[in-house]
């Protein structure tokens, strides 16, 4: 279940010390984040930044704990599963809580396989990677955020509506391979969109710049995407539509269903940031478009027969 978390970069959900670190004390709040999902959390050497690390810290502050996190890596590759991998960190003790994840039914509960590897993380010795370690059951926090996909503009076409995924008809269209993004608009109408799309390789950055060129009209990409390349070029001509694609993710925390007293204390300190408004000027201080978290917060179980429309 590699792709679902803020990447949303998986065609469906299916696609989403030597041993354990010894008990920490009660006034430390430990959080595990992705080190390199830019917006969200990035950790290069001494500096930090993003959304999530934002979010932790004021749940933090609300817990009055010290906020101690702990920097992962999520690879990808077909072999590896950010799910499975988030939950190793939990049930080895790196942490009790993670941020930044996807409320998606299908990402919760006890997995199917016993046991899994530690993705890499910061101070991780390299015995750890190949120790499995077993596996527990994942409970949510409130979601703080959605995640939506959207549909982005070059800069010829900025000035088009875009009210459904219909207003596409004749457009050039590029999108990287293997996405829930590539998913939707394959599928649309049984294929309306497909001799218009043109398939890129994930993961090697080409998308945007080329949208930017003008070889394609328009993409569909998680949001935050598109943020992230603002923020690096913020001369750009490419803009968001403002059209989000009906499924979408709500991300909050996840821990084990031993650590229900903490995630109780975390969900009113989330319901306490929302009613106060304090949680999107924190995204905004990071370059995020803000999305409030909508009902149901778990997204229910969907197959590709749910992303043929708009």
């Amino acid at each position: 279940m590699r792709a679902i978390l803020p990447e949303m970069a998986a065609a469906s959900l299916v696609l989403i010390g030597l041993g354990a670190v010894p008990a920490r004390a009660a006034d430390v709040f430990t959080v595990c984040l992705n080190e390199n999902v830019p917006l969200y959390s990035v950790h290069h050497g001494k500096e930090s930044t993003g959304f999530d690390l934002a979010v932790a810290a004021a749940v933090a502050k609300r817990l009055e704990r010290a906020l101690e996190v702990q920097w992962y890596e999520s690879k990808l590759d077909m072999d590896a599963s950010s799910v499975l991998g988030a939950n190793a960190l939990l049930s080895d003790g790196r942490c009790r809580l993670v941020g930044g994840y996807p409320l998606a039914r299908d990402a919760l509960g006890k997995p199917g396989i016993d046991t899994a590897r530690l993705p890499d993380f910061d101070g991780a010795p390299p015995g750890d990677r190949r120790r499995r370690v077993a596996l527990g059951t994942l409970v949510p926090s409130r979601a703080y955020h959605r995640a939506p996909l959207t549909i982005v503009l070059s800069g010829a076409t900025a000035a088009k509506p875009i009210r459904s995924l219909a207003d596409l008809q004749g457009m050039k269209l590029g999108v990287e391979a293997s996405t829930l993004g590539d998913a939707i608009l394959m599928l649309y109408r049984d294929g309306a969109l497909v001799d218009q799309i043109t398939h890129l390789t994930p993961g090697r950055g080409e998308l945007m710049p080329r949208l930017e060129k003008g070889d394609f009209d328009a993409t569909m990409v998680d949001l935050r995407q598109f943020d992230a390349y603002r923020t690096e070029h913020p001369d750009t001509k490419v803009s968001a539509s403002g059209f989000y694609y009906r499924i979408g993710f709500n991300l909050g925390f996840v821990g084990l269903s031993t650590e229900a007293a903490l995630i109780e204390q975390v969900d009113k300190a989330i319901e306490d940031l929302l009613a106060k408004d304090e949680i999107a000027p924190l995204a905004k201080a990071n370059g995020l478009t803000y999305v409030p978290p909508t009902q149901p917060e778990i997204l229910e179980h969907f197959n590709l027969t749910d992303l043929h429309g708009d």
